[in-house]
């Protein structure tokens, strides 16, 4: 392993000081958190002039242990059976964008073991470059359910207390009702 990123890194420096092709990544650092999906994108030096088809990218993440497949296109061609089983399903590359010398895969649903260096090759006629990016993943915080006040029950009696005062103010507003009418007729 070591040997193979030594080549890699090799490639890299013999590309960058002919300066004809670069591999460059938009943000050399991703934080995110357990189940969450991200997007890590590369860009490439594209001639506009030369045809696509002789596309060639690995993009692979490294770790203290192995080196699994994220994404795999050989001329054009996404190569899935060299995708290793830890991103089966879970990777996502907009083709759309490559012509434009982009690459975005979305990695879905993150775990924690998706933490590493991840490292993108990408060869064409005109020249071979890497570049690579940091992705932690952090484990999913527990996120308690939001503890709601609790209302103690209003004890029977007071709702009847209560019933008993309303009727008493009713009863009294109509009898000083009624009593003013009395009292009106009797002087006029």
């Amino acid at each position: 392993m070591k040997m193979i990123f030594r080549i890699l890194l090799l490639i890299n420096l013999i590309s960058c000081v002919s300066g004809t092709f670069v591999v460059n990544v938009t943000q050399t650092s991703y934080q995110a958190e357990e189940n969450h999906n991200i997007t890590l994108q590369w860009t490439f030096t594209t001639k506009p002039d030369t045809s696509s088809n002789s596309l060639y990218i690995y993009c692979s993440l490294f770790t203290d242990h192995k080196t699994p497949v994220l994404f795999h296109l050989y001329d054009c061609v996404e190569v899935s059976e060299s995708q290793d089983q830890q991103f089966s399903g879970r990777v996502n590359c907009d083709k759309d964008v490559l012509r434009e010398g982009q690459i975005r895969l979305q990695l879905s649903r993150l775990r924690t073991e998706d933490s590493g260096l991840y490292r993108c090759v990408v060869s064409t006629d005109y020249g071979r470059s890497s570049g690579e990016c940091q992705l932690n993943v952090s484990a999913a915080a527990d996120h308690p359910e939001p503890q709601r006040p609790t209302v103690s029950p209003e004890p029977e009696s007071q709702g009847w207390i209560g019933l008993y005062v309303g009727l008493g103010l009713t009863a009294a507003a109509v009898l000083l009702v009624t009593l003013c009418f009395a009292l009106r007729r009797c002087f006029t």
